[in-house]
């Protein structure tokens, strides 16, 4: 049985580690904070996402997966996984201080694992650099590998268990079939390559899906000017199997953790090596403008902002998550205030222990939210927000009724009769 080192129990290692525990590893999950350490021994997770609880409390319960905040705990071990966060700065640049702390730590505690294994994301050519500078002239002999991660947030054990491919990158064939051996079990292809094309793998496939997002907001915005539905238009182009169905949802654009800081740093890298990158920049650029469009929408149809109360529902960015990182909400809310309006929100699951100091009221519940408001923007899809009551929403607001559906989940058909002013993303 291997024994593997997991350092990070951040969204991507802790998903790892409890995924890695219940193929029968044994796991133990490295993390500098104590206090996130002291409930994950009691089984309660630091975030949200479906079905990790119950791959943590097991893998507790058969003692296959253990936490430390020391290093040395992994001496020996053979494999050593790295899931440390790398956010995003102001300028674009990836923060890679964590990455930096680990390779540091790796050569203070003289770990030696047989293979390293890089999940976190990190530009391409990084790999290369740390081989250079931590590993060579060692006598650890230690192999490293990419294989970046492709979890999305709400469904990461589906996406570990059922990918659809592993992707791999290293020198040394017995390396990667070391780490092809933790996916046991797992079928999808195994895509092997060297290190820095690994890393573009994770960054180009995230600039390609956020770039569908941009393209397909941009066409609903040119729907609006010609007089055309973005609904049909999207699921007709959808159909065509060379382009497919998926991110063609016109809205308030894309969020979270990942594609905002992905699109930016490979802004920034191919800046750096001195290519313009013009189609990302336009992505990066319509996304930012998705927001400010639903806020003008809103001026549309109210007038002036200042002193209308505006209920937002949802604030996560997108369904089956807590995660507010990037969220298309929180922006609009901020736009909104500024504007001087007078803000109520909801959400059945954001994580509001990290949210700024922002001055508008959060509400236990949507009909709490929309109590009062004269318009209402649907910004997260929560399928409590869809299956509302929506007769008993438009008999607690005021006119003019307005709806705002970031999402285009609503029937525009259903809400006109029941006597509200609709509007929706790239809509008739």
């Amino acid at each position: 049985m291997k024994r593997i080192a997991v350092i990070g129990a951040g969204y991507v290692g802790l998903v790892a580690a409890c995924c890695l525990a219940k193929s029968k590893f044994e796991v133990i999950c490295i993390e500098r904070d104590q206090d996130k350490i002291n409930q994950l021994v009691k089984g309660i997770i630091p975030f949200y996402e479906e079905g990790l609880q119950e791959l943590l409390v097991a893998g507790l319960e058969s003692e296959r997966l253990k936490f430390s905040q020391n290093f040395a705990d992994c001496k020996g071990l053979e494999v050593l996984m790295v899931a440390v966060g790398t956010p995003s700065q102001v300028d674009g640049r990836v923060d890679l201080s964590q990455i930096y702390q680990v390779m540091r730590d790796i050569k203070h505690y003289d770990l030696r694992p047989k293979v390293l294994v890089m999940k976190s994301t990190v530009p391409p050519g990084l790999g290369e650099q740390l081989k250079k500078r931590f590993l060579a002239n060692s006598e650890c002999e230690t192999a490293y590998v990419s294989n970046p991660e492709f979890l999305r947030e709400g469904q990461a054990i589906k996406d570990w268990y059922f990918p659809d491919r592993i992707v791999l990158g290293g020198d040394f064939p017995k390396a990667l079939e070391l780490v092809e051996s933790l996916f046991i079990n797992i079928s999808a292809p195994v895509v092997k390559m060297d290190v820095t094309s690994a890393e573009m793998v994770k960054y180009a496939s995230n600039a390609f899906l956020a770039t569908k997002i941009s393209f397909i907001n941009e066409i609903g915005n040119l729907c609006e000017l010609v007089g055309a539905d973005i609904t049909p238009v999207a699921q007709a182009v959808g159909m065509d199997r060379r382009i497919g169905d998926q991110f063609l949802k016109a809205g308030l654009g894309y969020g979270g953790s990942c594609f905002p800081k992905d699109t930016r740093g490979l802004d920034f890298l191919s800046t750096l090596k001195g290519h313009t990158f013009n189609l990302l920049k336009a992505v990066i650029e319509v996304n930012t403008r998705q927001r400010i469009l639903a806020v003008r929408k809103l001026c549309n149809s109210l007038g002036s902002l200042h002193g209308k109360k505006i209920g937002v529902l949802g604030l996560t960015f997108k369904p089956d998550t807590d995660d507010i990182r990037e969220s298309p909400a929180l922006e609009i809310i901020k736009f909104l205030l500024d504007e001087g309006a007078q803000v109520t929100a909801y959400d059945p699951m954001a994580n509001i222990s990290k949210l700024n100091s922002m001055d508008f009221n959060l509400c236990l519940n949507a009909m709490s939210a929309a109590s009062g408001c004269h318009a209402l923007v649907l910004a997260t899809e929560w399928p409590e927000f869809i299956n509302l009551d929506w007769g008993a929403v438009q008999k607690e607001m005021r006119e003019p009724f307005l709806i705002l559906d970031g999402r285009n989940s609503l029937n525009a058909q259903n809400m006109s009769v029941l006597g509200f002013q609709y509007v929706g993303m790239g809509k008739l």
